[in-house]
């Protein structure tokens, strides 16, 4: 009985959010259902025959079901304004083309002059990948996402996020139902990684990762791949199984046992986990022992009234650890 219970707690618990955090128009249907699909749950129980009971929760959860697996993504919503244009991609032989690189000017969190521009990128270029976290909220948790390098100093960041609707604030919980469909931020460095180095003044870290040519070239082209079909076929976001962290994994490749690791669900412990797979650095092994010192020398430090230039790339490695910058002494 105690069990029972307890199954049915979650699935009204569960199937309550679903319809709360839905995207579903007007917002009277969206609350009113949530609040409908409640009512049923609970009431039921003191139907009688039980049976009545149990026959209209049946028929609530399975109607609940059956519109949640048919609603689909879509790309044609009202966006917040920095998921309001997409990157699109394309290749001709070894040039890559991207289409509306994010390059937003920040004043404050709140205050910014939207930009994006056209840019080609040299697949024989390509020297480099750097893992970037960003914590925000305690130790265990932290965006995470990527960076490519390119020998003619170009940089492209890439991070995998939520695209909120301007109707809807951000919500952690939403995160875990059809709320916010996947969303590239394809960006300049200046904005990807400034709004949160010289704007939000979280704490960023910035790795090398170990990759070799052909590994970093499949990497870098897989993003372009998933930009470019994602516009055409919108995908949900998720935060236990489609979010930053998983989506790394997934256009790396990795195996499933790395994908459901604790350290994905805890993201601030993705570049711990990175350490473990030896694929970060190559770094000294005597200045940089374990992974706790190398973390400590992988902040990324700005001092205070700096402006973000046209250097901002170089200047936020030039006191990182090699392979990134000469460090400190």
């Amino acid at each position: 009985m105690v069990g029972l219970r307890s199954v049915l707690g979650v699935v009204t618990v569960m199937g309550t959010g679903a319809l709360y955090y839905s995207t579903l128009m007007p917002d009277a249907l969206r609350l009113g259902l949530s609040a409908a699909f409640a009512a049923v749950m609970v009431g039921a129980g003191w139907l009688r025959p039980a049976r009545l009971g149990h026959a209209a929760r049946g028929i609530a959860t399975v109607a609940l079901m059956g519109w949640y697996v048919t609603d689909p993504p879509r790309n044609d919503r009202v966006w917040a304004e920095e998921y309001a244009i997409p990157a699109d991609t394309w290749r001709e032989g070894n040039m890559v083309h991207v289409r509306n690189v994010r390059n937003f000017r920040y004043r404050s969190v709140t205050d910014y002059l939207p930009a994006w521009y056209d840019a080609t990128y040299d697949l024989s270029k390509l020297e480099r990948v750097d893992l970037v976290t960003s914590y925000w909220a305690g130790e265990n948790i932290a965006h995470v996402f990527l960076s490519f390098g390119f020998s003619d100093g170009q940089h492209l960041a890439m991070s995998i996020e939520t695209r909120r609707q301007a109707r809807f604030p951000y919500s952690t919980i939403a995160g875990f139902f059809h709320h916010y469909e996947l969303f590239y931020v394809t960006a300049d460095e200046r904005d990807l990684i400034g709004v949160r180095t010289d704007v939000r003044r979280e704490r960023v870290y910035l790795y090398r990762l170990d990759l070799s040519p052909a590994v970093r070239e499949r990497l870098f082209l897989s993003y372009v791949s998933a930009i470019h079909d994602i516009i055409r076929h919108p995908l949900w976001y998720n935060t236990l199984s489609d979010n930053c962290t998983t989506g790394i994994l997934a256009r790396a490749g990795a195996k499933l046992r790395y994908r459901f690791d604790w350290r994905i669900i805890l993201s601030g412990h993705t570049a711990s986990m990175a350490y473990d797979m030896n694929l970060l650095g190559p770094y000294d092994p005597k200045r940089y022992p374990d992974f706790a010192a190398l973390h400590a020398a992988s902040r990324i430090q700005r001092p205070a009234g700096v402006v973000i230039g046209p250097d901002y790339s170089i200047a936020i490695r030039a006191a990182l650890p090699p392979p990134e910058g000469p460090g400190l002494p």
